[in-house]
């Protein structure tokens, strides 16, 4: 899988468990396509900061999904969803993972 849409999905499933300056960083990276030396000047801070704390959330991301594993219950209950032919049951798992 592509680095870029494993991490935003990973960061989907657990932004709330960043810091702010964690999530803004991690966005900007991301989600708008910045570079590094872009989001520094941006926040007045160093190239190697941005560095730093774009790798340290990618670790923790990592790891709550190494726990939690929110993102490996989603896609085994998505697949299921897609081989059932039971509508009624399919419109209720979809809604169940839409919460």
């Amino acid at each position: 899988m592509n680095k870029v849409l494993y991490y935003n999905e990973l960061f989907s499933y657990y932004k709330e468990l960043l810091t702010p300056k964690e999530q803004d960083v991690f966005a900007l990276y991301y989600e708008e396509n910045l570079t590094m030396s872009e989001i520094a000047q941006l926040k007045n801070i160093s190239r190697s900061a941005v560095g730093f704390k774009i790798k340290k959330v990618e670790t923790k991301l990592e790891n709550y999904e190494q726990i939690l594993k929110k993102r490996a219950i989603f896609t085994k209950l998505n697949n299921l969803i897609m081989k059932t032919s039971d509508e009624y049951l399919k419109k209720e798992l979809l809604k169940i993972l839409d919460e």
